[in-house]
C-alpha cells in the first residue's frame, strides 16, 4: 500500500464517548513521494554517518552513558518532569528533597534504556521487552500505582478532564491484543521491502496511537525508536534519540501524530520523524567530533602536566567522562582512593581549569567538568 493512500482509522462508539480504532500496519508500505524519498536518502546517510562515530571513538561507551542522561531527561521533561540534565548526574542524597520525584523517574529511564539494550541480545523487539522496559520505568514513581509492566485494562485518554472533553481517546482495552500483536510482527518481519526509517516511523505512530499503557507510553514509545535501530544494526550502539528533537518542536510532534489521525496523512509524519533523524544524527556526529577535540586537548596538553600523578588522574577524566558532576566523597566511594588523595586530584583538576566548583560551600562541595557537559547541555 502506498503511504499516500493510508487511512488511519474510525471512530469507535462507546458509553457516552467515542475511541479510536486504528487501522492495523503490518502491510507491504511503498514511499511513491519524492520528498520523502530525498529525506530517507539524507537520513539513512546522516545515521551511517553517525554509527561510524561509535565503530571508530576509542571508549565510545564513556560518551554514550551521557547521550543516555540526556535522553532520559528530554523524554521525562517532555512528560512533564523538570529534571535538567545537571539534576540528573547527581547522586540522590544530593538532590533537593522537592525534585526526587523527578529525578527518579530519569534515573528509571537510563536503567531501562539500558537494560533494553542489553536483552536485545536474547530478545527481539517484542511486547516482552516493552513490558519490561515499562515496569522498570514505574518503579517506585508516581505512576507506580498504573500496572507497571502490564498493558492497561480499561480505557484511557489524552489531554482535558475528563474523557468526555479529551483531545484523544485510544482504542478500547478489548482492542489492544490484535493491534499489538500486527505491531509486534510488522516491526520483526524481515521478508517485506520496507525501509526501517520508514518501518520504525510508521511503528513509532502507532505505538503511541494505540497508548497500551496507563502512564508511560510517550517515554515508552520514544524509547522504543533507538531499540528498534540498535536490533537492525543501523546503529552498533545507541547513539541516536530523538527526544530532544520532540522537546524542542514538541507541539509540532504532536499536531503530527495528530494529524494522521485526524486527516490520514501519514505522509507529512513520515516527513517530520525523518527531518528529525537528519538533525539529531547531524547533532551526535558534532558532539563526537567536539568529544574527541576537547579529549585530546585535555589528556594531551592538560593532565600530561601532572608528571607521576597522571596515572590516577587519566583514571580520573575518564570517570569525569561518564560523571562530570563530582564530589570528594563520590570520588572516594568510585574510585577507591582517601579522602586526601580525592581532594588533590580534585584541586589539580581545578588549577587545570579542567573543573569547576559550584556551590560556594565549604563542605559538600560539587566540582563540574563544565566545558564536557556544556556539549549535553545544548
Amino acid at each position: 500500500m502506498d503511504i499516500r493512500d493510508f487511512k488511519a482509522g474510525t471512530f469507535i462508539p462507546q458509553f457516552k464517548y467515542k475511541s479510536f480504532l486504528p487501522e492495523k500496519i503490518h502491510k507491504e508500505w511503498i514511499i511513491s513521494d519524492p520528498v520523502v524519498n530525498k529525506l530517507l536518502e539524507e537520513a539513512n546517510l546522516k545515521l551511517g554517518e553517525l554509527n561510524a562515530f561509535s565503530l571508530i571513538v576509542p571508549d565510545v561507551d564513556l560518551f554514550i552513558r551521557m547521550h543516555v542522561v540526556k535522553e532520559a531527561t528530554t523524554s521525562s521533561r517532555i512528560e512533564g518532569t523538570q529534571t535538567q540534565i545537571d539534576d540528573a548526574l547527581l547522586n540522590e542524597k544530593d538532590i533537593n528533597p522537592g525534585k526526587k520525584n523527578d529525578w527518579k523517574e530519569v534515573q528509571n529511564y537510563i536503567v531501562a534504556m539500558n537494560s533494553a539494550v542489553e536483552k536485545l541480545a536474547k530478545l527481539p523487539v517484542s511486547s516482552r521487552l516493552v513490558k519490561q522496559a515499562h515496569k522498570t520505568l514505574l518503579d517506585n514513581t508516581r505512576g507506580k500505582n498504573k500496572l507497571p509492566g502490564e498493558f492497561r485494562t480499561s480505557q484511557n485518554w489524552i489531554g482535558g478532564a475528563s474523557i468526555k472533553d479529551a483531545v484523544f481517546v485510544p482504542p478500547h482495552h478489548e482492542d489492544l491484543p490484535g493491534l499489538l500483536s500486527d505491531l509486534e510482527i510488522f516491526l520483526n518481519d524481515q521478508q517485506m521491502n520496507i525501509p526501517h526509517l520508514i518501518k520504525i516511523a510508521i511503528a513509532h505512530y502507532q505505538f503511541e496511537t494505540i497508548h497500551p499503557f496507563l502512564d508511560g507510553n510517550g517515554r515508552v514509545g520514544r524509547l522504543l525508536i533507538t531499540l528498534y535501530l540498535v536490533a537492525n544494526n543501523l546503529l552498533a550502539k545507541p547513539t541516536l534519540y530523538l527526544s530532544d528533537f520532540f522537546e524542542k518542536n514538541r507541539q509540532l510532534y504532536y499536531d503530527n501524530l495528530n494529524n494522521v489521525r485526524a486527516s490520514d496523512n501519514l505522509t507529512q509524519w513520515i516527513k517530520f520523524f525523518l527531518s528529525a533523524v537528519i538533525l539529531t544524527a547531524t547533532d551526535g556526529i558534532n558532539t563526537f567530533q567536539a568529544i574527541l577535540k576537547l579529549k585530546s586537548r585535555i589528556e594531551d596538553e592538560k593532565i600530561i602536566t601532572l608528571g607521576r600523578k597522571l596515572p590516577l588522574a587519566k583514571t580520573f577524566i575518564t570517570f569525569l567522562y561518564t560523571s562530570p558532576i563530582v564530589s570528594v566523597s563520590v570520588l572516594v566511594e568510585e574510585l577507591g582512593v582517601s579522602k586526601q588523595t580525592a581532594n588533590l586530584v580534585i584541586k589539580d583538576f581545578v588549577n587545570l581549569n579542567i573543573l569547576k566548583e559550584v556551590t560556594g560551600l565549604k563542605r559538600n562541595r560539587l566540582f563540574v567538568f563544565e566545558e564536557y557537559l556544556n556539549l549535553f547541555r545544548k
